[in-house]
């Protein structure tokens, strides 16, 4: 079966793996997102994956706290999901190695951009954790970072939304979804796709952004056999 693409990046939100619960990880629905990741590989396709820390760690806790060490925190929760994303993997016979950006050698292997590269190319699926290793720079930021260092050719930016609207469809009827954009435009009017230094990175580097809902983990392979799903953010 043909596919459009050879190398993505997938972002998966903190919020899905949490699934109906809303806190912590649910383990049904984090099997259920490996389970696509895993038919993606058996269809060719080199997987990177970088998930966020909101199940765990959103912000600050008060106003007063740091914002660095607020950002050292969110960090370690993407450590915590990329583990247990890389445990389900293994789990269904997935060839996969976890790296952090912020060095824990007894938990997992630091980032390094080449050896994640020569895994892909090797058919194992790479998450990358402990965003990029710096504070005041969120996982779509991080998401966008990898996906020009690995060379993928589309970033997937998986959610709880099924694409981008010109405002909040939860706030009003009259809301209306894009099925395409260009990155200039969502960067010129602000619109809520992801922070602008990702936006920017994607647009310098050539990256396709590609925003739809994981809620259904089956429009992972929708979205890579070149299915019209979510908003496709392209110049």
């Amino acid at each position: 079966m043909s596919t459009t693409y050879k190398r993505i990046l997938l972002k998966v939100s903190g919020e899905v793996l949490a699934g109906e619960k809303g806190h912590g990880i649910d383990n049904e629905t984090t099997l259920a997102v490996c389970s696509v990741i895993k038919e993606c590989c058996e269809l060719g396709v080199q997987v990177g994956v970088v998930v966020g820390g909101g199940n765990f760690w959103r912000g600050r806790s008060s106003e007063n706290m740091d914002r660095t060490k607020a950002d050292h925190i969110g960090m370690l929760a993407t450590v915590m999901n990329s583990l247990a994303l890389g445990d389900a993997l293994s789990q269904l016979g997935v060839d996969v190695r976890v790296m952090s950006a912020v060095p824990i050698p007894q938990v997992c292997e630091t980032y390094n951009k080449d050896a994640a590269v020569r895994n892909l190319e090797k058919g194992r699926v790479v998450i990358f954790g402990g965003g990029t290793g710096c504070p005041y720079f969120s996982t779509d930021t991080t998401a966008a970072l990898r996906a020009a260092e690995i060379g993928a050719e589309v970033y997937f930016k998986a959610t709880n939304v099924d694409g981008v609207y010109d405002k909040d469809p939860n706030k009003f009827v009259d809301a209306v979804k894009y099925d395409t954009l260009t990155h200039t435009k969502v960067l010129a009017e602000g619109l809520k796709v992801m922070d602008s230094t990702a936006a920017s990175l994607c647009r310098e580097n050539g990256i396709d952004i590609l925003v739809f809902n994981l809620t259904d983990p089956q429009n992972v392979i929708c979205a890579i056999k070149g299915e019209k799903i979510g908003t496709l953010v392209t110049e």
